[in-house]
């Protein structure tokens, strides 16, 4: 129980970091909750601030969850544990407690974690999810393709005996998340309506940088 009492609380404040917002301030010094869709995951930072920074915030977004992982294998060596503090990183990235628990959408997290507690399972979200974003340009269909793919995977591994059986409560649990927090995006996505990869992200009242026709203005914070 103590290891639990323990994780779960380091696991949160860990996913409670948020890059993006830190990332974007630092080079910027703007709130990136401020553009876009109000999120601070990676792909709001991609619109707000461009591909060098998003890059930055995905890998440290990934590494928090990672981290985590790491520290409750290496003093505890539980697998009930890894999973615990995988999902309690994916909470405080999604509802962070150092920003007004208003954090990203967990994509980044999600496969951080995917990766430490199946390698074969993470790389195939890889291979499934950046193809989709890479032809349609939608970031958010890849997270979704990418995230049903790996929790399948997981759900196949565990079943063959390759990985964990407790490892499928992340995968399904976090996908869900994931997807979950992605209902805007779908909504869109059927409508025909979807924001795809390459448009800019502007706050209100700021002039586009590459002209008008290159802006998306503040969408709906739910969105």
């Amino acid at each position: 129980m103590i290891p639990y009492l323990v994780m779960i609380p380091v696991s949160y404040l860990l996913g409670s970091i948020p890059s993006g917002l830190i990332i974007v301030r630092l080079f910027k010094r703007v709130d990136v909750r401020d553009y876009g869709s109000g999120k601070t995951g990676m792909t709001n930072v991609l619109r707000t601030l461009g591909v060098p920074a998003a890059a930055v915030v995905l890998l440290l977004d990934m590494g928090k969850a990672v981290l985590s992982i790491g520290i409750a294998r290496y003093f505890f060596d539980s697998d009930g544990l890894e999973t615990v503090s995988a999902l309690a990183v994916l909470v405080g990235h999604n509802w962070p407690v150092f920003v007004g628990f208003r954090g990203g959408r967990g994509t980044a997290p999600g496969l951080g974690g995917l990766f430490m507690l199946s390698p074969i399972a993470g790389l195939t979200a890889v291979i499934l999810g950046a193809p989709t974003i890479a032809t349609t340009r939608y970031v958010s269909l890849g997270s979704i393709v990418g995230s049903l793919s790996g929790a399948v995977t997981v759900i196949v591994l565990a079943s063959l005996g390759h990985v964990a059986v407790v490892h499928v409560a992340y995968a399904v649990i976090g996908a869900t998340v994931i997807i979950g927090l992605h209902r805007d995006n779908i909504k869109r996505l059927l409508a025909g309506e979807e924001r795809k990869l390459g448009q800019r992200a502007t706050a209100p009242g700021d002039s586009p940088p590459g002209g008008a026709e290159d802006a998306v203005r503040r969408w709906p914070k739910s969105a």
